[in-house]
């Protein structure tokens, strides 16, 4: 049986329109390598593409330290980090990291819908 290719960019685009507060999505390998990513028309970079190249690889080194818990706590869901400027979420996949960005002002139930969609997109990364 053939397994189908994930087509990463239109998984990323298909993320980035599911709310018009979504800033920034990047699907990242293991490694924190960068292997799709797209800033959302008309949103500015909060860092630049060293900064986002480097927050991702710490990204991917957090994935690993976390699953030392996976015993103990079980598996991580979803990680959401809320700064002043920006909210962040990272979701892992088997292979892959989706990480996204999103305005801050966004209630968190909005969030948890948002998150639970994309799960059901990149079930199969």
């Amino acid at each position: 049986m053939a397994t189908k290719k994930v087509d990463l960019l239109d998984v990323v685009q298909q993320i980035l329109n599911l709310n018009t507060k979504m800033r920034f999505v990047a699907i990242i390998n293991a490694k924190g390598n960068i292997r799709e990513a797209i800033m959302k028309t008309g949103k500015t970079n909060l860092k630049s593409q060293k900064e986002e190249e480097h927050f991702c690889k710490q990204v991917a080194q957090r994935r690993s330290m976390r699953k030392e818990f996976d015993r103990s706590l079980g598996k991580v869901r979803y990680v959401h980090v809320e700064r002043e400027k920006v909210s962040q979420m990272v979701i892992y996949t088997r292979r892959n990291i989706v990480y996204f960005t999103m305005e801050p002002e966004m209630p968190i139930n909005t969030k948890i819908r948002l998150i639970t969609k994309i799960k059901k997109i990149t079930a199969d990364l």
